[in-house]
Order: structure tokens, then C-alpha cells, then sequence
């Protein structure tokens, strides 16, 4: 080889090497972080064992709590499914989306904002949702996949509804429906028999029974739609799965909560090379309490103590007018309250298993490090507390809800934050964390409070609309208090020291014989309420200002 030659290729070899070492040396483009929203219905704060609940386990859930962060204070926007739905996915309180009742699952009028998954999917993310779709249908058109709405709201979307698709893959399972026997019902969401407890509110009568009717029934409620002036029934619905407990006679691995599960670990299966957001949103807790063996009775009703709200008198709460309804009655029998418990967190632990299932796939596909779990729910359930089920209120039990982020790296695992916070702030919070531009919405990200500082915001708001209750709670570490926004409401304003009084039995002002000591406390919730809504442009502010605290 000659001299020049030599020196060529030693240049040439000088600049392979570099060029290599070179693309050794360049930092790989920073992955994306991935999203898995967790989401329940109607499963309070302290249904999980990290919540200090001594009887339900949930060792999963309390995974995610030890390896991230734990909010002990986290609440649903508005106590019901369409509402705090829409507030979860669009970072908007319900006046600001336009969504304040069940019944606005599909308004015309509903405020054009982005969903945390908009915003993704614009910025090259795969998004995919499975299981309960309860908020407006038009929200979901960003999904790579069908979306499902529930029961009846199905008829306005074309799409196939989420209890149809359940019963098909039920058959499919060979799960087929039989005729019920002896004390059997049939439960309306599976099309097969359960055997109900007690509470159960068609608990007594035969199945054929049942069906004459609710045949006379629905043959009435046509006669009275027909009339210029119809109104319907109201009071307790004996048809309303609200009101069906007790064994369902499928295999625990054919349940609704195993079902979506399913779905959504064969998505990640599908996913797990892309950035994604993938949402599993199990329709339990929420009514019917009806669930196969081993979780019907996995907590037996013996070992769990009745609430100790549920004799409360009501004398001085802006509740009494709904704990005295007639739905509510059978909600102050200890006995009926412990079974209906054992159900729920029977429920709650089927939840948490297959949790467990979902955590392990990440796990298997080396997804762990890059994806931001949350779990949450929509809203709470009472559960007995003061002797009331469901929701709709703005006690603890209704409105506390669940929620904990990991995020491995980013969040401290074990963190725990304290200061007051609400479904509101989650768009904001997913944005910060994923490293997506900002945002407009009401509510913030939460993640100084994760990292151990405070942010200057000390409280949290709820609203609903009845007309018969408080519309708005607002809420500190230590102090509620609950008010309507229309001056010439009737009801109790109600103030509470949560520090001393948890259950919530002592209300602080409206009759009590001490209110003038304590309204200068609610006056000065009522100036930070006042500020929040003047912020996020309330139709209520002016009403709030007006209340004279009662």
C-alpha cells in the first residue's frame, strides 16, 4: 500500500470511527410517556386499604400508593356519573362544559373544549377506551377504537351499547340464560338469576311476580305519557337495578368488571410499541351490588360494622328532606347497611385484582418506568352514612372520592398529599406530567403537591344542582361547608370540623344554638367560594354572594 493510500484509508477509518463513536455518544429521543387512566363508578375514598380501611383489602391499589402518590383528599367535582365524567375528561368545571345533570348526556349546547385524550391524540398518541362511556358521546370521537355508551344513551350514537356487547361475549363464554328458580331474580344487566339478600327491593316476591308487574306497570306509565300533564311516580323504583343485591350465578371470570379487564390488557397487548392513553373504566361499584363467588361473601357481613352516622337524627342537617324519602328507609336497618357493604367491597376487590392483572402486563411489556397510572373515581357512594345510599349529596361519603398517580422517576414513591384537590385538576396534570403544552381549564396541575410544596390553593369545590340540598360544598384540610346558591332557599347552610367531627354529625351553623360563634369560619369559606367562582365565570355567583348564610 502506498504512503498516500495508507493515509486515506487511515483518514477514512479516523472518520468511521468518530462518526460511530459519534452516534454512540448522541442522546436517543427522549420516549414519550405513556397514559393508563384507571377509572371506577361510584367507589368512595376509603374503599381501599390504603385509606385505612381495617376489612377490604386491596393490595394493588395500595401498590400504586406505595410507589407513588396517595391524595387523601381528593373529591368528584359533581356526585353523579355524566357530570364528573365530563369534568374529568375536559379539566372544566360542569357550568364551564355545560354538563350538570345525568340527563345532558348528549346536549346540543355542550362548550367545545379539548379532553386530555384531544390533546394527545393530536401530538402522536394512540388512544383507546374501554368500558363505561357515561358523558357526552361527542367527547369520544378521538378514540382509535369503537366507544360504547351506556343503556338507553346508546340510541343516540348508532353504536352498539355497552351492556349488548357484555351479554354477547357472555354468550360466547357459554354463559347462556336460564330460567330462574325458586327465590331467584333476574338480574337485568346479565339476563341471568341472582339470589337476593334482604335489602334487595323486589326481596320477597317470585320472579313472575315481578314480571306482571312490570308489565302493568310500563302499560300504565303509556297511559300517563299519553296525558297532556303526565308526571311520573316518584319514589322508590322496585325495577331499578339501584336496588338489586345478592349472588350472581355466573363464574367470577364472566363478571362486567372481567369483561372490560379483558379488553383492555389485549389493548395493551396491541399498543404497547406506540406512545399511547388507554382508559379501563369499570362500571362497578356502582348499583346493581349483585356479584358471583368468591367475592359475594368474601367480606362477610358479620365482620363489618354499620356506620357510625347511620342513626343520625338529621335534625339540623340541609339533608333531612332526602334522608326521610321513602328509597331511603330500609338505609338505617344495620343489618341490611353491613350486607349491602359486604357486596360493595366484594365488588371493589374483584376491581383490585384485576388491577393487579393490568399492573403485571405493563410490567411483562417493560412499560412500568414510562407510564402514568392514575386511578380514580367518578363520584362516591354512601353507603349508610346517615342513613342514605347512592350519591347526589355533597357529604364525604358521595363526594371523596379515590386518586392515586404513579409515575416512576417523576412522583416519589409514597408521597402523600393532603391539601384538598378534584377531578378538575387531572387535565392539567396529565399535560404537565406527559410534557404537553398547557392547557386552558379550571383547574390546575397538581404536581408541586406531589413534589412537596404548596401552591397557594388550600381548598376544593363541589357542586350539584338539587333543588332540594346544598348546591355547593367547599372544602379545606379542616373545615366544610356546604350552601345553596339561591337566596331564598329554605335549607340549613351547614358548616363542619372535619378534624372533630369526620362523620359529619355536628353541623356548626343553621340551627345550632352556637352559630353565631362559628359563622365568621363560614364566612370566610364562603369569600374563598366567592372567589372561585367569580374565576371560573359561575352563573352562580351572584346567588352565592346574595345567601345570606343560614
Amino acid at each position: 500500500m502506498s504512503r498516500r493510500r495508507f493515509h486515506r484509508w487511515v483518514f477514512g477509518a479516523s472518520v468511521a470511527i468518530a462518526s460511530a463513536r459519534g452516534a454512540e455518544a448522541a442522546p436517543k429521543p427522549k420516549a414519550k410517556i405513556n397514559l393508563l387512566f384507571i377509572m371506577t363508578d361510584q367507589q368512595r375514598f376509603d374503599a381501599m386499604s390504603c385509606a385505612g380501611n381495617t376489612v377490604l383489602k386491596t393490595p394493588n391499589l395500595d401498590r400504586l400508593a406505595g410507589e407513588g402518590a396517595y391524595f387523601e383528599n381528593a373529591y368528584s367535582n359533581c356526585p353523579i356519573c355524566v357530570p364528573a365524567r365530563a369534568v374529568i375528561l375536559t379539566g372544566c368545571g360542569i357550568d364551564t362544559v355545560g354538563v350538570t345533570g345525568n340527563n345532558d348526556y348528549d346536549r346540543p349546547d355542550v362548550a367545545k373544549v379539548p379532553t386530555f385524550d384531544n390533546i394527545l391524540a393530536r401530538n402522536g398518541y394512540h388512544t383507546e377506551y374501554y368500558g363505561k362511556w357515561h358523558t357526552p358521546y361527542r367527547f369520544a370521537a378521538t378514540y382509535k377504537n369503537t366507544v360504547r355508551q351506556t343503556g338507553k344513551h346508546s340510541k343516540a350514537t348508532g353504536v352498539q351499547p355497552q351492556h349488548a356487547a357484555y351479554r354477547q361475549w357472555l354468550s360466547k363464554q357459554k354463559i347462556e340464560p336460564r330460567t330462574v328458580g325458586g327465590d331467584e331474580l333476574l338480574d337485568k344487566g346479565t339476563g341471568r338469576p341472582y339470589s337476593p339478600d334482604a335489602i334487595d327491593w323486589r326481596f320477597g316476591k317470585p320472579q313472575t311476580e315481578w314480571d306482571r308487574l312490570s308489565r302493568e306497570a310500563r302499560k300504565k306509565q303509556r297511559a300517563a305519557d299519553r296525558g297532556a300533564k303526565a308526571k311520573r311516580k316518584k319514589g322508590m323504583n322496585p325495577f331499578s337495578q339501584a336496588g338489586s343485591y345478592g349472588c350472581l350465578h355466573i363464574p367470577a371470570a364472566c363478571t362486567r368488571t372481567a369483561f372490560v379487564a379483558g379488553e383492555v390488557l389485549d389493548a395493551l397487548d396491541r399498543v404497547k410499541d406506540k406512545p399511547f392513553s388507554l382508559t379501563c373504566s369499570f362500571g362497578p361499584p356502582h348499583p346493581p351490588m349483585i356479584l358471583p363467588k368468591p367475592y359475594y361473601g368474601m367480606y362477610p357481613a358479620a365482620g363489618i360494622e354499620a356506620p357510625k352516622s347511620i342513626g343520625d337524627p338529621m335534625d339540623n342537617s340541609p339533608y333531612a328532606r332526602r334522608a326521610g324519602e321513602a328509597e331511603m328507609r330500609r338505609y338505617r336497618n344495620k343489618a341490611h347497611v353491613r350486607q349491602m357493604t359486604s357486596n360493595y367491597y366484594g365488588m371493589v376487590r374483584e376491581i383490585d385484582d384485576w388491577v393487579g392483572r393490568i399492573l403485571a402486563r405493563l410490567d411483562k411489556h417493560g412499560l412500568t418506568d414510562n407510564t402514568l397510572v392514575i386511578f380514580t373515581s367518578d363520584h362516591g357512594e354512601m353507603l349508610g352514612d346517615h342513613g342514605m345510599h347512592s350519591k347526589m349529596v355533597l357529604y364525604e361519603g358521595s363526594a371523596h372520592i379515590p386518586l392515586l398517580m404513579r409515575l416512576p422517576g417523576a412522583i416519589k414513591p409514597g408521597s402523600v398529599v393532603k391539601t384538598p384537590v378534584a377531578h378538575v385538576d387531572l387535565l392539567a396534570t396529565i399535560l404537565d406530567y406527559l410534557s404537553m403544552p398547557a392547557c386552558k381549564s379550571d383547574g390546575r396541575s397538581l404536581r408541586k403537591l406531589i413534589d412537596g410544596q404548596e401552591d397557594g390553593i388550600d381548598f376544593c369545590v363541589s357542586q350539584w344542582r338539587s333543588g332540594n340540598g346544598p348546591n355547593f360544598m367547599i372544602r379545606t384540610r379542616r373545615w366544610k361547608l356546604l350552601t345553596s346558591y339561591n337566596p331564598k332557599s329554605q335549607i340549613v347552610d351547614a358548616l363542619y370540623d372535619l378534624e372533630t367531627d369526620p362523620h359529619e354529625m355536628n353541623n356548626l351553623i343553621g340551627r345550632d344554638p352556637n352559630r353565631k360563634k362559628h359563622i365568621p369560619q363560614a364566612e370566610k369559606l364562603k369569600t374563598k367560594l366567592i372567589a372561585w367562582l367569580k374565576k371560573t365565570k359561575s352563573p352562580h355567583l351572584k346567588g352565592v354572594r346574595a345567601r345570606e348564610l343560614r
